[in-house]
C-alpha cells in the first residue's frame, strides 16, 4: 500500500459526527498529496458554516499525525466543487440506506 492510499484508509477513521460516516465515503476528500513527511488534505464539508468544522478538520489533523509520526498536515476546506449526496459513496449510502 503506498502512502496515499493509507492516508486515505486513516481518514476513513475520521466521521461526520451528524451523519456517522467517515469523511472518505461521505466524498468530502477531494485531494491527498504527501512530500518528505509532509501531508496536504484539500476537503470540503456538507454545508457552509458546518458546526462541526473544527472536529472533523481536527480529527484529520490528529489522526494522520498520530498513526503517522508526522508534525506538519495541511487541511485546507475548500467550497469548490460544493459538495452533494451524489459524492457519497457506495458504503457510505449503505449505512445511510441511501438508495
Amino acid at each position: 500500500m503506498d502512502m496515499i492510499e493509507r492516508i486515505r484508509e486513516l481518514l476513513k477513521l475520521v466521521y461526520d459526527p451528524e451523519l456517522g460516516i467517515s469523511i472518505v465515503d461521505l466524498g468530502l476528500v477531494y485531494d491527498i498529496q504527501y512530500e518528505a513527511d509532509k501531508v496536504y488534505i484539500k476537503m470540503t464539508l456538507t454545508t457552509l458554516g458546518c458546526p462541526m468544522h473544527d472536529m472533523i478538520t481536527g480529527g484529520v489533523d490528529f489522526i494522520l499525525k498520530d498513526r503517522l509520526d508526522i508534525t506538519d498536515v495541511e487541511v485546507d476546506v475548500v467550497w469548490e466543487p460544493k459538495w452533494s449526496p451524489d459524492m457519497i459513496s457506495d458504503e457510505g449510502k449503505k449505512t445511510l440506506s441511501y438508495f
